[in-house]
């Protein structure tokens, strides 16, 4: 199978729980969301440049590996927290949201939108405030060259 190449493919994704269950309200499982997701990108499966972990939902700002597909992406996300939790029900809603990102000022909106949804949503009085989001990780990734104006 045959991707676009890689630079093409920067989305910000979206995926919520099943029957918008607040399961990320508990610390312990919020932080096993984000150990899920950065183990992944640390495996190299996805160029990880923001998420954020909301109470029913978490978003995030990434590139697929070259051979892995966005569903492939999501899918270690969302199945390997899933394998994690060990939960007998359904954890996720089935699908998920996305929008490729086409241009610098796109990128910045979401990097912006995603650290700034704890805010809005009155559960911090800051991103920095807000203990699971990238505003306080080290390991991000840069936005991709191809969006940095020449």
């Amino acid at each position: 199978m045959r991707f676009a190449p890689q630079e093409t493919r920067t989305y910000l994704v979206t995926a919520v729980t099943a029957q918008r269950r607040r399961l990320f309200q508990v610390t312990a499982t919020a932080g096993l969301l984000e150990q899920t997701i950065l183990d992944y990108h640390r495996q190299g499966k996805f160029l990880l440049h923001a998420f954020v972990i909301m109470p029913d939902h978490f978003h995030a700002l990434i590139t697929p590996a070259q051979d892995v597909s966005l569903e492939k992406a999501l899918q270690f996300i969302k199945g390997g927290f899933s394998f994690r939790l060990k939960s007998k029900v359904n954890v996720w809603m089935r699908s998920f949201n996305e929008s490729q990102i086409a241009s610098e000022e796109k990128f910045i909106q979401c990097v912006r939108y995603i650290e700034e949804n704890p805010v809005r949503r009155g559960l911090a009085s800051s991103p920095n405030a807000y203990r699971f989001s990238s505003v306080s990780c080290a390991s991000l990734d840069p936005m991709p060259s191809h969006f940095v104006a020449k």
